[in-house]
Formats: structure tokens, C-alpha cells, sequence
């Protein structure tokens, strides 16, 4: 795993795992802690098809500005053309599938009825292109409802919201296999879903907390950005990955 921060953050060692924090500040800087797997490969060579994580985890606040999680993912909105040393990488569909908390100004799903904000279990499925995406695209200028309807047919999620005192010290499992998924919070099964990321696209681990919002909600409002804050940290030990 790889510890990476922007200004205004820090991912430190402690004597069993990490501490993620970023630091208060306004609404015009993004700040990020995170611990990937990934970073420096392309897409095509993400590292797991499936995978059992599990971690004990705490954060400082059930109220932090943005978002925070550990889980999967295929790094969808990332955009590099590979110069510097990085990896050559494009936007993409999103499949992932994570321990996910969301502050009141994200509102990150595409189907009507699911749950958006808090503190989640949350999968995404999606194919590598769908011809769906063209009239998506064209409609979006002109009718952000439609092309958002149009979006859920082509990328399917499920998600549940989570009761969890999120504060205290808990061990998350969450196991993906390619035709379902399991969380589970101290041992318990807490939800369960036949909603699996595409195996045939690599994912990578991702734990992270940060200030960014976005909102795609049901009435068609698109927002996204940086959020103010105060000091905020997510505290993570005993990490294990077991390849399916």
C-alpha cells in the first residue's frame, strides 16, 4: 500500500496501521489522505478480480466535511496521459464497491430511492461502454432527469445505509467475489448484494478521507467541489487482503 497527501494533509504510520488526516481549511483547496494500491499502474493492471478486506477502523467525526471509506475501486475519474512517470489513464465507468460515508452535500447515486449521503454499503457495476451513453450524453444540456435515468441503465449499484457508531473502533470485512458482494461490521453481516463490480476490469484498494463533494440528485442538479472544514481523521489498523 502507498501513502499519498496533498497539502494540508498527512498519512502517518502508527504501531499498527495508518492515521489519515487533513487539516481545516476553506472551500477553495482540496485536501486528501490516502493509502492505494494502484496508483502507479494503468487501469488494465490494477491488481485484484476479487478480494476479502478487512480492517478495524475509527474517524474523528461523524459529521466530516466530504467523503471518507476504504474498499474498491477502478479509479474511474482519474485522468493521466501518462507523462512525469505516470500511468496512461482515462476517465472510465465506475465499479466499486467500499465502506462509503458521504456528507449532506454529496448525493452520489444514479437510482432513484437509493441512499446517497452517510454512511453506506455501496457496490457499482458498469460495462466498459453501453450505446446508451449517446443519447446519456446528448440529453444531458437539455434534460439533466433523463440523461440521469438513462445513467441507471447503464450502470447498476445497490446500496444500504449503515447504523454504525462510526467513531468507535469497529472491524469492517467486506468480501467480493465475482457474482456477490458481503459487508460485514464486528463479525455481523450487515448487507448483502448481487450488484458484483465487473471482475473483467481490475479494481484497486482505495482508504481515504477527504473534502470533496458531488451530487448528481433525482431532480437533475449536478454540483461538486471542496468543502470547509475542520481537522478531521480516519484511523486504520490491522489490515488484511485475501485474494477470493
Amino acid at each position: 500500500m502507498r501513502a499519498r497527501a496533498t497539502p494540508k494533509a498527512s498519512a502517518e504510520k502508527t504501531d499498527n496501521g495508518w492515521r489519515l488526516g487533513i487539516q481545516h481549511g476553506d472551500s477553495l483547496h482540496y485536501r486528501d489522505a490516502q493509502l492505494d494500491d494502484y496508483s502507479q499502474l494503468p487501469r488494465h493492471k490494477f491488481p485484484h478480480h476479487s478480494l476479502t478486506l478487512s480492517l478495524r477502523a475509527r474517524v474523528s467525526s461523524i459529521s466530516a466535511a466530504g467523503t471518507w471509506g476504504f474498499g474498491l475501486w477502478n479509479d474511474p475519474f482519474g485522468l493521466s496521459l501518462g507523462f512525469g512517470g505516470n500511468p496512461f489513464r482515462l476517465p472510465a465507468l465506475p465499479n466499486a464497491v467500499w465502506f462509503f460515508h458521504a456528507s449532506p452535500q454529496n448525493h452520489l447515486s444514479f437510482t432513484d430511492g437509493k441512499p446517497a449521503q452517510g454512511f453506506l454499503a455501496q457496490t457499482f457495476r458498469s460495462p466498459k461502454f453501453h450505446p446508451l451513453l449517446i443519447p446519456a450524453g446528448l440529453a444531458l444540456p437539455f434534460s439533466r432527469r433523463s440523461a440521469r435515468k438513462l445513467i441507471s441503465k447503464v450502470i447498476a449499484e445497490d446500496s444500504s445505509a449503515l447504523s454504525v457508531d462510526v467513531t468507535q473502533w469497529h472491524r469492517y470485512k467486506l468480501q467480493w467475489s465475482p457474482d456477490r458482494v458481503r459487508w460485514h461490521v464486528d463479525d455481523a453481516l450487515v448487507f448483502e448484494s448481487p450488484v458484483s463490480p465487473n471482475a473483467s476490469r481490475p479494481l484497486g484498494v482505495i482508504i481515504w478521507i477527504d473534502n470533496q463533494y458531488a451530487a448528481f440528485t433525482p431532480e437533475g442538479k449536478i454540483a461538486f467541489g471542496v468543502l470547509e472544514g475542520k481537522d478531521e481523521w480516519l484511523e486504520v489498523e490491522n489490515m488484511e487482503l485475501n485474494k477470493e
